[in-house]
């Protein structure tokens, strides 16, 4: 079998036999098919895409290319989760400990930031001395213990796809679904939970722009998920603005904090209690949303995530300190009406800009700056009443207030956002 007789075979709109993918994976994995030969047979891909059955192929593959966890001494039905990405994201914080205060174990594995994403772990990082860094059999015992941990990915777990992730990030072949979704389900394959919960994000911050597109995806990681006995549910969810008030690291885990002591906005606290309710489901748990809501308010679902961080290293002193960053920087309301439009991906760059994100994987991130926002889309605005501020170590000049400004779009009549768009069982 050579390498080259595959690529011509997947350029020509031809499907791999389940022979040929795993013989390339194997071979990727293990040093022997090449940077470049991979990158031509990611970008056939992307221009021929991938069969049902070769996607799922690939996708065992990856899974079968590194280490796989057995959470079989975790007592229960073990529950993960995960997001395509998004402005604001903090999703994570918050419902994490909130299932896991039902004594419904959750076993995470996340990633970081890259670019107008922001990413779970930098987060956690913003809290001093947070390590995300376990060995399997730390990882096991802390949910043992606590029900609860999140972690970052070993390096040995779906090793063909940590390497064929960083060679899509730099050719131009991430946005295309069977990559994608072979991509997040064989690391939460591998990662050994019986039971998925996806949040596919669609809209202007998000890989996925178009409601078909993001049906798509989760209608392919869903069938992926139930092949191998993972119970599993996607649910597409709205990023056309950022989520919740604040983007940043330090910001949004204080947002996160105030979610979890019931200070949050109505919207995105309905928000985690619907995606909790679906997370409990699939562990066999019935609870209403007012129940679920009920630990958010009398701190079981703070108190869950303050043994997390416990457990991991972190220090509670320094949990709700707030931002250390030199400059605060008020935004003001340039007429009066309501907030119509914050276009995730503009705000997402911006505080990137700021330091709080990574052009690229090498950059160092600025856990205190970012942005937090006073006013969501649907929310009343007077003239020059406060909009956002922006959190920075160097001032905002004029320029930079322009540009900041230039993307709030203030209109007439009242919006009102929907942040679960459907739910793909």
């Amino acid at each position: 079998m050579r390498t080259v007789d595959l690529i011509q075979k997947k350029r020509d709109g031809k499907e791999l036999s389940t022979e040929e993918i795993y013989w390339l994976i194997d071979g990727y994995a293990k040093g022997d098919v090449p940077d470049y030969q991979m990158s031509a047979l990611a970008m056939a891909i992307y221009f021929k895409g991938m069969s049902t059955r070769e996607t799922s192929d690939l996708t065992m593959a990856m899974v079968g290319s590194g280490q796989q966890f057995d959470l079989s001494a975790i007592p229960g039905i073990k529950t993960d989760k995960h997001s395509t990405g998004g402005v604001g994201d903090k999703v994570t914080l918050i419902l994490a400990p909130l299932v896991a205060s039902f004594e419904v174990p959750v076993a995470k594995m996340s990633g970081r930031g890259l670019g107008h994403t922001g990413g779970t772990l930098d987060k956690l990082e913003s809290i001093k001395g947070f390590q995300i860094e376990r060995s399997e059999e730390e990882f096991i015992k802390q949910v043992q213990d606590i029900n609860i941990a999140v972690i970052g990915q070993s390096d040995q777990l779906v090793r063909a796809d940590k390497l064929l992730y960083a060679l899509r990030d730099v050719t131009a072949t991430v946005d295309i679904i069977p990559l994608i979704a072979s991509s997040v389900m064989s690391k939460k394959i591998a990662a050994g939970s019986d039971a998925i919960l996806l949040d596919v994000t669609v809209g202007d911050g998000a890989f996925m722009k178009t409601i078909e597109d993001a049906k798509q995806l989760s209608r392919t990681m869903v069938d992926l998920g139930k092949a191998v006995n993972r119970q599993t549910i996607a649910v597409i969810t709205d990023m056309s603005q950022p989520l919740g008030r604040a983007i940043g690291n330090r910001l949004e885990v204080l947002e996160a904090l105030d979610i979890m002591q019931g200070r949050g906005r109505e919207d995105i606290t309905h928000f985690i209690c619907e995606l909790a309710q679906l997370m409990l489901d699939l562990a066999g748990v019935t609870k209403s949303l007012d129940e679920i809501k009920e630990h958010l308010v009398n701190g079981r679902a703070l108190d869950k995530f303050k043994q997390m961080v416990l457990a991991q290293g972190g220090d509670l002193d320094d949990l709700f300190r707030p931002s250390t960053a030199a400059c605060v920087t008020e935004v003001y309301a340039e007429k009066t009406g309501y907030i119509t439009a914050l276009p995730a991906l503009e705000f997402g760059l911006y505080a990137m800009r700021l330091g709080a994100g990574r052009a690229v994987k090498t950059d160092l991130l600025d856990f205190e700056t970012g942005i937090v926002f006073d006013k969501k889309v649907g929310d009343s605005v007077e003239e020059g009443e406060i909009i956002a501020k922006i959190y920075s170590n160097e001032k905002i000049d004029s320029k930079g207030l322009t540009n900041f400004q230039k993307n709030v779009t203030i209109g007439e009549e009242k919006v009102i956002p929907k942040e679960i768009i459907t739910i793909i069982r």
